[in-house]
């Protein structure tokens, strides 16, 4: 049995693995809107349409942005590059695939998965494909790389290296499986050395990247009840990692953990359950639990500084960062930004498009919005404290 909390708005995923039957409420029924005093604009750029969007399955297509261009794909194949100055489409191609992850990238090319299990390698020039290699199932999480791999873990629990030039498998670390999973699949955090990749069985392993051997393995998430619903575990957020050599990794029914990456020795726990990435900006960490509560936490002790519930049951996107502010999206659309000091609501804008479940782009006072339908939106900040 696999159950998906792309199907349907990310607040509804309790109640759909609570009953998989029958019309309950949500275990957490969205908030309505409340009105407040905006410390920001958000002023539409400009805006592109992507294709046919994530799809019914809400594929996590997430898009990336480099070098003043913005590559997104819609579920069907359609790769756009995008001037992120003008909004203008540099090139366009159809893969003739349908695609299932969002985009890996180096300097040269873009890496995609497929759901039908492959992996490929594009040229950012023009879009044609330089190799295709297949894995063993569909891939849900971006492919990752460093200067000689590309890794990508797919759906049935298997992470395989994949040489960076010409797609040939390196190796393969294949992980047991719950009977019940969550529908996603964290993206390995890879660095040159080794990649930190997490599980739907609740375990996170550092993997030695020229063998694919493990170093460590830790649990994070110990399934607890007496059937399978109760037991779901999930490792799908991405773990973080810091210059200073710390990893922060959530959990779906377990908790959100602060360890040193060179042993797993865990320097701090919370407990939090959270299927999305969390987010490091200087010495605060800040995370979406399943509730979508927005929690800020103190990196290096693991204290609580503060923790909104004005955007609960709303089904969140991971937290990005831009300009002192954590910026969310929600399941109707609508782009939330919040002081990252105090938690304070500070700025709003309406998408549409179906809702958004991609975590947004930043960077230099713009966001980049890709919604489920396939709108994509850049937004410029503006800070309104100094108008009359």
């Amino acid at each position: 049995m696999k159950l998906t909390h792309l199907l349907l708005p990310l607040g509804l995923t309790a109640t759909l693995l609570a009953g998989c039957a029958g019309s309950v409420e949500p275990q957490y029924p969205p908030k309505e809107l409340q009105d407040f005093t905006p410390k920001v604009s958000l002023d539409e750029r400009w805006d592109q349409g992507i294709g046919e969007g994530l799809g019914r399955a809400r594929y996590p297509l997430t898009p990336i942005v480099d070098s003043g261009t913005l590559y997104a794909v819609d579920q069907t194949g359609d790769l756009h590059a995008i001037d992120t100055d003008s909004g203008e489409t540099q090139w366009e191609v159809e893969l003739g695939t349908p695609i299932s992850s969002g985009i890996g990238a180096d300097s040269s090319r873009l890496y995609i998965g497929t759901r039908n299990g492959e992996v490929l390698a594009i040229d950012r020039g023009d879009g044609s494909i330089d190799w295709k290699s297949r894995v063993s199932s569909e891939v849900l999480a971006a492919p990752q790389v460093n200067s000689e791999l590309v890794v990508v873990q797919s759906v049935d629990g298997a992470v395989t290296a994949l040489d960076r030039l010409n797609g040939n498998e390196q190796w393969v670390y294949s992980s047991s499986q719950p009977a019940l999973t969550l529908r996603g699949t964290g993206a390995p955090r890879v660095i040159e050395p080794v990649s930190f990749a997490g599980f739907a069985n609740g375990r996170l392993v550092t993997l030695d990247n020229r063998s694919g051997q493990p170093l460590w393995d830790m649990r994070v998430a110990v399934p607890k009840g007496r059937t399978e619903v109760d037991q779901l575990v999930d490792l799908d957020g991405q773990p973080v990692l810091t210059q200073d050599g710390r990893l922060f990794v959530t959990s779906y029914n377990g908790r959100l953990l602060a360890l040193e990456a060179t042993s797993g020795k865990v320097l701090w726990e919370h407990e939090e359950s959270s299927y999305l990435t969390p987010l490091v900006v200087g010495n605060y960490l800040f995370t979406v639990n399943e509730a979508s509560h927005v929690i800020a936490i103190e990196a290096d002790t693991g204290r609580v500084m503060w923790d909104s519930d004005t955007l609960e049951g709303r089904s969140l996107t991971a937290p990005s960062f831009v300009d002192g502010n954590i910026v969310v999206g929600d399941y109707e659309g609508y782009i939330h930004l919040i002081d990252a000091s105090t938690g304070e609501m500070n700025g709003r804008v309406e998408i549409g498009g179906d809702g958004l479940t991609l975590p947004l782009l930043t960077g230099n006072q713009r966001i980049y919005a890709l919604s489920n339908d396939g709108t994509l939106v850049a937004y410029d900040l503006e800070t309104l404290s100094d108008r009359n």
